[in-house]
Parts: C-alpha cells; structure tokens; sequence
C-alpha cells in the first residue's frame, strides 16, 4: 500500500486535496495521469453499462436537491453510522471497526474509555442564499441514486423505454465520514457509477435480475484485467442492509487492509419510488410500482483498487500492468538521442500522426532507460523509440510494457498494430 501511495504521488495520479495549506482529510486531488485513468473507467463503464444496451439510458442530476427528496429517502433520519467517542483524546471513530478501535486502543496502551455509541448522519449540510441568515438548509447528495428516482416520470414520459429498462449516471456524491482513512478508499467527496434498473413487482423477476446484475458487474472489473482470485461477493446480513434493501451482496476486493468493498448490488424493492409517490402504467394499463435493482460502483475505489491489482517489480523493475483500456497513455514516443535534431523531427512527426487517435505522451528527457522506468511507472502499454536505423528504413522499436521485449515495426503500420493491441 505504502508503495501505491508512493507511486500515485510520484507519477501524478493522485495528490491529497489542498496539500499546501496542510490538506484537508478525506479529499484527494487527481493528477495528469489520475485524471485520464478517471476518465477510462468512467468511459469503458458507460460504454457497457448505456452504449452497448437498448434498454438502459443516462442521466446527469444536479448535486443539490430540495431537501424533501433527502427526507422522503429515508435519508434524514436512517443514513447514519454509530459512533464512539475517545474518552482520553476526543478522538471519534465508527463503533463498528472493531479493527480501528483495537488499534486506538494500543496507543493508550488499553486504557482507553469509549462513550457510549451514538447515531451520527452522514449527510453533508450545505447552504443557498446571498443573505446571511436567510439563508436556506440543504444537503450535499450522499448518494446519487435519487437523482435517478426523482426524474422516472421524466425519463418515461420523454423516451421510449419501457419496463425492465435502466437509468444509470456517474457523479459525485459527499459523506460526512467519522473517520476517513486508507488513502482514497474512505473519503468523504468521491464519484459513483450507478444503475437504477426497474422492473415488474415480482419475486421471480426480482431475483433473476439480481442474479444477472450480480454476474455482468463481477464479468466487467474481470473482462478489464482484474485478478479474479482477489475479488468475491459478499451478502449483507439483515441487521446490516441499507434502510432501502430488501436484500444486497457486495463485490469485494482483497486489498492490503483487508476484504473492502467497491460496488453493491441492491434490491431496493418499491422503497424509492413509493416514498416518492411515484408508479408506472404498462402498455395493457396496469398500473404499479416497479421495483428496483441497483447496481452502485465507486469511481474512486475501482481506480485504487485497478493500481493495487496492476502493481508489479520485476527484478527491480516497477510498473503498472493497467489494461491498455485503462492505462492513461496508450503510447510514449522518443528519440534515441534528445541532442541529434534529425531523431527529434522524426519522432515528432511520429507523435504528432498518433496522436489524434489515442492518447500519446512525449518524452525526450535523460537517457532511453529512465524514460521506460517512467513509462513503465505510469502504465504506458507500449514505447516507441526513433533511432539512427528509423532514418535508414522507417522502421522504429516498439517496447512492450509487460515483457520488455521490443520489435520493429514499420512506421506507416504504427496506428493500426498500436490500435489492434489496446481495442
């Protein structure tokens, strides 16, 4: 973990958020490569989730919300945690992480006293108005899935889906957690990729949807090179299911502190829209309140978890085996020699014919060693390298980023051969 936490900084995927006035807890600011390694995951999910299906349509609902749909949820009174209190030191954690509570305690050598547990919301207060005092109460989301419920009339009436049919977005979302903690996984501003997927109220439907929502969401992090050893499902117990659940599994990931999940398939039952007092009327006028299977993924900890899972050394050699969708940069070009113009003209012109069809980075800093160790670092799948037999035969090497191995390929079959390996 410390060596991810290393790398991110190092190589510009993640920085801590507002790190020169000493940085404010649970937030992270993502880097040149973070942002592209973002961006990747949010496009192959949309791309399988709402590209590829007939039956699912996206949405972009507004962070701020009237507060009635925060009350309506459920969300007011029952989206807490317990939390305790260090009697010594006033520190507060969740009463449930046993682990973390263990690990306070040592510090106190055992003589630690808690308060007694107490409900703490998780939702975050925010304020509109220009008049100080006037001003009115609302709530940052702490979920993006209402977003999807308060527009069903709206997404029914303006399309042509019909049930079962899906809403997904990808958003922000804000918890006032008690205690954030290993590096991005726990923070208290973060980004969902979720799916509301609605269908006839029926036990049957309820449960083969589940079951297929359960099967392409464990398929998709695979299908993108995740370990499928280090990934499992894990069901909720009764006693701890969301207030909306009927039922609900998570897929887990084995990281470096522990099982910890990133994505929950939910059955919310009619818990949404009924509270909302909405329903739906089919093609024979029935009317009815169609129930919901959720499919919730965090952006942020599906982008940690893809580094833990593509971290590799070599004979002292580090880099990152990020699927060629995922890695931010497809591609690096050099020249051999940084000082010998005619290697540089080549390989920009090289770089300048790739570029606008995958994302391509630049390098003609120190010598062609480092330049592969930054690549490598930065999960870059292949290097392309101008040297003094280019001018010879336009042919140039390409280093593959897993095995090391190069070859030499034509410089006019480039775009294709480099395009062939990451699609």
């Amino acid at each position: 973990m410390d060596k991810i936490v290393a790398l991110c900084k190092r190589r510009g995927f993640i920085f801590p958020g507002s790190e020169i006035y000493g940085g404010l807890a649970g937030t992270w600011d993502y880097g040149p490569l973070g942002v592209l390694l973002k961006r990747n995951i949010k496009e192959e999910w949309w791309k399988s989730m709402v590209g590829f299906r007939d039956d699912v349509v996206g949405i972009d609902a507004a962070i701020m919300m009237n507060p009635v749909t925060w009350q309506k949820s459920g969300h007011v009174d029952a989206f807490t945690d317990p939390l305790v209190e260090c009697k010594t030191c006033h520190q507060r954690f969740r009463a449930d992480k046993e682990d973390e509570i263990k690990a306070h305690e040592k510090t106190h050598k055992g003589k630690t006293q808690w308060t007694p547990p107490k409900k703490f919301n998780l939702l975050v207060k925010a304020y509109l108005g220009i008049v100080e005092g006037k001003q009115s109460e609302i709530y940052l989301r702490g979920e993006i899935t209402q977003g999807a419920f308060v527009n069903f009339e709206n997404v029914v009436s303006s399309t042509r889906v019909k049930i079962p049919f899906g809403i997904a977005q990808i958003g922000k979302a804000f918890r006032n957690e008690i205690t954030p903690g290993n590096f991005t996984y726990r923070s208290r501003e973060f980004e969902q990729m979720e799916l509301e997927f609605f269908i006839k109220p029926d036990d049957k439907e309820g449960d083969k949807w589940f079951e297929y929502w359960k099967v392409r969401r464990m398929d998709w992090y695979i299908s993108l090179g995740m370990d499928a050893k280090n990934l499992r499902f894990r069901k909720h117990e009764e006693s701890e299911r969301a207030h909306y659940a009927k039922y609900a599994e998570d897929i887990e990931y084995n990281a470096p502190f522990g099982w910890s999940e990133f994505e929950g398939i939910h059955h919310r039952g009619d818990w949404d829209l009924s509270r909302h007092s909405l329903s739906y009327v089919d093609e024979n006028g029935e009317k009815f309140t169609p129930w919901t299977i959720e499919a919730s993924g965090g952006v942020d900890r599906s982008a940690l978890f893809f580094l833990l899972n593509a971290y590799a050394e070599d004979n002292g050699r580090v880099f990152l085996k990020l699927h060629p969708k995922l890695a931010p940069y497809k591609t690096a070009v050099f020249p051999l020699l940084a000082n010998k113009p005619e290697l540089v003209n080549k390989a920009k012109g090289i770089y300048d014919s790739l570029k606008p069809h995958f994302m391509t980075a630049w390098d003609a800093r120190g010598n062609i060693g480092k330049r592969y160790f930054a690549q490598d670092e930065a999960g870059t799948p292949f290097c392309i390298t101008v040297d003094f037999q280019t001018m010879e035969d336009d042919t140039v090497t390409v280093r593959d980023r897993d095995s090391a191995k190069q070859e030499r390929i034509k410089i006019d079959k480039l775009k294709d051969y480099i395009l062939s390996k990451i699609s």
